[in-house]
């Protein structure tokens, strides 16, 4: 029978020119190079719409994030068509444009998160090369389309909205194939931290989206999607011709590395196979149901829920807060507001790193995540109560959330995923990295979509209520993780009498 996983024309050509094989952990190096760049390019694109916001709505303040109906406010209609962006895009720059932003935000996050259970629940089933290229071709030309209604004259509310969701669908292709494609090359030995390390591709690719569009939209919003769409129509084409999916796929011999690829099952247990076979053939694709039985999916997919819910509220709403909240008694721009909450993003490379590193020394992911949960509810409610005294303050407060709040939302949705998409209950099925990937990032984008839409009611009332929801949602994500930090712990004691090491399963 004929292999799931080819062997990539790019690699091809590569051991061509070499006249042999490439190293294991030249192979290792290409696998995160490639996702790294093929996932900033998905957050780069995600990031667009929320520049070209103020050239559409140029009454609209300067939010890099969710705008929503009841923040509705009294702009002077236009009948007339204008390509000025001081004059905004119809329909988007009347009394109702406003509403009109967030509807589209809001349909993108939630297509995106439903989209989720069907990518991974798919991209267990296929090459996931190819389901990857789809993806990314897929989101490109969305994006583009998108920005292809500044030139062809587009005023029509409903063809944004259709495209957006659309784009955010193709969005969904991402994650779980990126995560499954790292997770098949490297064990859980150094995943965390490996992992940690490489997930910086969200802060870099949510940046280098806002400097590509901001710079370009001086010569016409539509750029500003149709440029960063084009880029990653690009990569998708490297990933195409790049990216081996599975040491299988390009007969790479795994002894090689000191960190055995898929890690054995728990000590004391009889290894009667590896933990993926050599054999593909007689493997079948997890399906959704099962995927979600496996130990630990579920109180991780609900832990990270409430974490993406605090992520994300940070995400979209931090430059508003900050520029509606006095720092040493005045008030920064929207401008500066927006630079300052990169810094956010800053602590959260920190936390992912960290907690990686952490989560692997220990041996203990759910121990990790539940305590940064628990250290992010004081952070917040220092930062809500001492960040505007001075600009000092405001920054290493800021930083510091951005480590707690990122730092398990990191950790869950890359070394977590892979762990348990290798779980031992699997019986040495390889297939079911991507649809556990799905199953826990689609529920955290669930939580990714309510938080901002939440913090745009309680906001109108007190922001101090949002911090209060904020710091409520982090207890209950760590509270979540009870039932396993607790198993954590006494495998952690048990194991203190034995001269060697092991990271406990994940298992109950």
């Amino acid at each position: 029978m004929e292999e799931n996983y080819s062997k990539p024309p790019g690699i091809r050509f590569m051991e061509r020119a070499k006249k042999s094989s490439l190293s294991f952990k030249t192979y290792q190096a290409i696998v995160l190079i490639v996702t790294f760049l093929a996932y900033a390019s998905y957050h780069a694109t995600r990031k667009t719409t929320s520049i070209v916001k103020s050239a559409l709505d140029p009454q609209t303040p300067g939010v890099d994030g969710l705008m929503f109906p009841w923040q509705r406010h009294t702009t002077q209609e236009s009948s007339r068509l204008s390509w000025m962006l001081k004059d905004g895009w119809l329909p988007f720059n009347g009394h109702d444009g406003t509403a009109m932003l967030g509807q589209l935000d809001v349909s993108f996050l939630f297509v995106y998160a439903m989209g989720m259970y069907f990518s991974g629940h798919v991209g267990d089933r296929m090459d996931l090369r190819i389901f990857l290229t789809i993806g990314m071709v897929g989101t490109g030309l969305f994006t583009a389309l998108f920005g292809v209604g500044y030139w062809a004259n587009v005023h029509i509310f409903y063809y944004y909205l259709i495209v957006q969701m659309m784009a955010g669908l193709f969005q969904s292709t991402g994650w779980p194939s990126v995560v499954a494609v790292v997770g098949n090359w490297f064990g859980k030995k150094k995943r965390g931290l490996i992992m940690g390390i490489w997930n910086a591709h969200t802060s870099i690719g949510n940046i280098t989206g806002s400097l590509v569009a901001s710079i370009l939209l001086k010569y016409g919003w539509g750029w500003s999607m149709v440029v960063p769409g084009s880029i990653i129509a690009i990569i998708g084409v490297l990933v195409f011709l790049f990216l081996p999916v599975h040491p299988e796929s390009v007969g790479a011999n795994h002894d090689e590395d000191e960190d055995e690829v898929f890690s054995p099952r728990k000590e004391g247990e009889e290894v009667t196979e590896p933990l993926l076979r050599s054999d593909r053939e007689e493997e079948s694709a997890v399906g959704f149901i099962e995927a979600w039985k496996i130990p630990g999916v579920a109180p991780f997919a609900l832990c990270l829920f409430f974490a993406k819910l605090v992520a994300y509220t940070f995400l979209y709403w931090l430059p508003f807060y900050i520029s509606h909240t006095a720092i040493d008694g005045k008030y920064l721009s929207n401008e500066e507001a927006g630079n300052l909450s990169t810094l956010f993003d800053v602590g959260g490379v920190v936390g992912g790193i960290l907690a990686g590193y952490i989560s692997d020394r220990l041996g203990a992911r759910a121990i990790t995540a539940a305590s940064f949960m628990y250290c992010a509810i004081p952070v917040l409610y220092l930062y809500r109560s001492y960040g505007h005294i001075s600009m000092t303050i405001n920054i290493i407060l800021m930083l510091i959330t951005g480590v707690f709040v990122n730092g398990p939302y990191a950790l869950i949705t890359t070394a977590v995923s892979a762990d348990l998409g290798t779980h031992s209950s699997l019986k040495g099925n390889s297939r079911a990295l991507a649809t556990v990937t799905a199953i826990i990032d689609g529920t955290g984008s669930i939580g990714a979509a309510i938080g901002p839409l939440l913090t745009g009611y309680i906001s109108a009332t007190s922001w101090s209520a949002v911090f209060t929801m904020l710091m409520g949602a982090a207890f209950i994500a760590g509270l979540l993780l009870t039932r396993l930090v607790v198993a954590e712990v006494g495998a952690n004691i048990h194991q203190l009498g034995s001269p060697r090491s092991r990271s406990p399963d994940l298992e109950v």
